[in-house]
């Protein structure tokens, strides 16, 4: 099954938001099986691929539940690149993911994100995402920026 992370946030004088080029991608995970939703963040990027038991494929994440022991994977869609947000106030797909036996129920924005200034061009490469929100001040254009009340949801491609 595919599953496309949408994002949503107030961007204040800053647009293509985007996650840095290794970032380390943070999900809540519901097994498919069993359908227990692992209280710990499970981690994984674009880079590490790991091999897939009684198989020949290879996933970004191969977990077993510690409630029923199946196996899932995850990986990221190879059709489908990650995208740069630049619609504040609306969702806009993201990521997409191919998931087995396992379903994304929650994102937490964590690592290092980019963006630029609206109107000057210029850079923000190590914005926190953690708490929820990020502020600074923009030099050029003599403005704060900033990235707010950030949302996301789940939705399954076909």
């Amino acid at each position: 099954m595919k599953l496309a992370l949408y994002f949503k946030a107030d961007l204040e004088n800053v647009t293509d938001l985007v996650p840095a080029e290794d970032y380390e991608w943070h999900f809540k995970i519901e097994c498919g099986s069993c359908h227990e939703v692992d209280e710990n963040w499970i981690s994984f990027n674009r880079q590490d691929e790991y091999d897939m038991s009684n198989s020949r494929g290879q996933a970004n994440l191969v977990m077993r539940c510690k409630f029923c022991k199946r196996e899932s994977t995850a990986q990221f869609d190879p059709s489908s690149k990650v995208t740069s947000y630049t619609d504040s106030g609306k969702f806009q797909k993201l990521a997409v993911f191919d998931v087995r036996g396992l379903e994304l129920v929650d994102f937490a924005p964590r690592d290092t994100w980019l963006a630029k200034g609206t109107e000057t061009d210029t850079r923000f490469d190590d914005i926190d995402l953690l708490e929820g929100e990020w502020a600074d001040y923009d030099e050029t254009a003599g403005e704060p920026v900033g990235i707010t009340n950030i949302e996301v949801q789940f939705k399954k491609e076909k």
